[in-house]
């Protein structure tokens, strides 16, 4: 597993804290959820999404929400397909900053917390 970039997003005082990985086995998507709520304590929520194609060729990807609203880890899978990356994890710890978000607004941030840090990913690979 190697980290690829990080992030951090404000939004109504929420921190979405963005984390991008090159995975090489599915087994590690658990020891890099247990670092991040190891790392992220506070965090109420640590949604993630990984794609990742075996060596028979076989696509396995999935999304968590981690009891969060509006489906943020579909989102965070999407981001991932659009960008077609594969063989990646991208994890977001939010923080609740006290102000709700609703629905919408959930999926927006984590959206907007993804994009910013994928952005920047891109931009140091060019």
């Amino acid at each position: 597993m190697q980290e690829l970039a990080a992030g951090k997003y404000v939004e109504k005082k929420s921190r979405f804290y963005t984390h991008i990985y090159n995975i090489t086995d599915i087994a590690e998507v658990e020891l890099i959820l247990k670092s991040h709520r190891s790392l992220y304590k506070k965090a109420n929520h640590h949604c993630y999404a990984y794609i990742f194609i075996d060596k028979n060729k076989q696509v396995a990807d999935k999304y968590h929400d981690d009891g969060e609203v509006g489906h943020p880890g579909k989102v965070l899978l999407e981001v991932l397909k659009s960008n077609k990356l594969n063989h990646h994890l991208i994890v977001v710890s939010r923080i609740f900053g006290g102000i709700k978000l609703g629905v919408g607004g959930v999926s927006k941030a984590f959206k907007e917390a993804a994009n910013a840090t994928m952005l920047y990913y891109k931009n140091q690979n060019r």
